[in-house]
Parts: C-alpha cells; structure tokens; sequence
C-alpha cells in the first residue's frame, strides 16, 4: 500500500492512477484479501482485490476477484464484517 494504511492506489490499463480506500480486510484459506472503494463511505464504486504477492516482493501486488465462486466466498465474509453497508459486485 502507499502513502496511508488505508489507501491502496492502483494503476489502471490506460496508466491512469486511482486511490482505492480500504474498508475492510480478511483473510481466506491463507490469501489476504481487501474490500476497498473509491469513496471513504458505501457509495463508492467497490472491488475486492486478492493478494498474490510473492514473499520476495518488495510491494504488494493485487488482482481484482473475478472468479464468480471466490468473489461470492469473499463478499459474503465481508458482508458479515461489515453488516451495515450493503454491498454489491
């Protein structure tokens, strides 16, 4: 993460840089995954970003949740962290 614990900022296909706020954090079956927004509150645009940094990297790197199965494992969890936003992926 830069600058701030709470911010992720992650670099778009086009090179264009967007601040993600990180809302919540889990873990699953040994992976680190981030619920994170484009706004501090619920009606930002969320994702859910998977860890898949190597332990020899010197920054973590993170792929959008794509796969139906996991993203629905994962929402779930953070549904329940966080009772009172309701999200949608």
């Amino acid at each position: 993460m830069d600058k701030k614990a709470d911010e992720i900022i992650l670099t778009s296909e086009d090179g264009e840089e967007v601040v993600f706020h990180v809302l919540e954090q889990t873990r699953l079956g040994g992976v680190n995954y981030l619920l994170v927004s484009t706004e501090q509150e619920d009606e930002g645009e969320a994702l859910i970003l998977k860890d898949i940094s190597a332990e020899t990297d010197e920054e973590a790197i993170y792929n959008i949740v794509e796969d139906d199965d996991e993203l629905e494992a994962v929402a779930r969890i953070f549904s329940e962290l966080l009772e009172d936003i309701d999200l949608d992926f």
